[in-house]
């Protein structure tokens, strides 16, 4: 069973907000509507870019279908499909879910959010701790960048994934325009030159979003996601100072189990819901 830490309203709202500025950048919208956050890319339809989350709307039913009919209405202006990402835990109102469900929404796949705990067993990453096969890349901005870091990191997330092979060139692109954000760090780890793992931190306000966490299956069982991950987190640290906290797909035990050994603690689970 998923260890579970309890926080107060005002944390998770924090940070979603959080969440929602770090998957903005660098050219996203946001939007506070006041008792939701909206993210938008006006250049991509895919339903991850285009969301609401945070909701807090009213108990009130009526109260309740206004807003829902005002969401619906907004995101037609914006030419995309109705989709909302409810709080793990704290969502307003408590069976939001099943409200949307009896509006037509279906969860596409839900997750936990997970927040270090115990920093303790996320060690920083000492050296000569490394096999003599593997290679840690550091990945600051622009300049840190070697020949192929790029387009490895985007094979590495299309194979850890499941994405098309071809897809790779784009994941490794929009990574390429975050790198100038200086509150961006990647990683990316090689055994005996080939790419093999990759994680990605975002520090700003208190917080770290680590993301973008993934090991090609051939070089699974390695402990290399766990290296990326520690690593993403002591990178992140020489940034700025923040709390690490991730998501993570709600029937991938391998990887809460990993992250749960690594001092994380859910939070709390929740579907991703989609108009269809």
């Amino acid at each position: 069973m998923t260890r579970r830490l309890e926080i107060d309203a005002a944390t998770m709202t924090a940070i979603e907000r959080h969440e929602l500025h770090a998957h903005a950048i660098p050219s996203r919208e946001t939007r506070d509507l006041g008792d939701a956050l909206l993210l938008h890319d006006p250049r991509d339809g895919d339903p991850f870019w285009n969301r609401l989350q945070a909701v807090r709307w009213p108990q009130d039913p009526a109260a309740f279908d206004r807003r829902l009919a005002e969401a619906l209405t907004l995101f037609a202006i914006i030419g995309r499909q109705p989709h909302v990402w409810p709080s793990p835990v704290h969502a307003g109102p408590p069976d939001l879910e099943l409200r949307l469900r009896g509006n037509g929404f279906v969860d596409i796949g839900g997750g936990h959010v997970m927040v270090l705990a115990h920093p303790e067993a996320a060690r920083p990453v000492r050296e000569g701790e490394l096999a003599g096969d593997v290679e840690l890349r550091v990945i600051a901005g622009p300049g840190d960048a070697g020949p192929g870091d790029l387009e490895d990191t985007g094979q590495v997330l299309a194979g850890a994934f499941g994405a098309p092979a071809a897809r790779a060139p784009e994941l490794a692109l929009d990574l390429a325009l975050t790198l100038p954000d200086r509150r961006v760090v990647l990683v990316l780890v090689r055994v005996d030159g080939a790419a093999a793992a990759t994680a990605k931190a975002t520090t700003f306000g208190g917080w770290t979003y680590l993301s973008s966490i993934g090991t090609l299956p051939g070089f699974r069982g390695r402990g290399l996601g766990g290296l990326a991950t520690r690593a993403a987190i002591q990178a992140a640290h020489a940034v700025e100072e923040g709390t690490p906290y991730l998501g993570v797909f709600s029937g991938n035990a391998t990887a809460i189990r990993l992250y749960e050994r690594l001092g994380f603690r859910s939070v709390g689970e929740s579907p991703d819901l989609l108009l269809e």
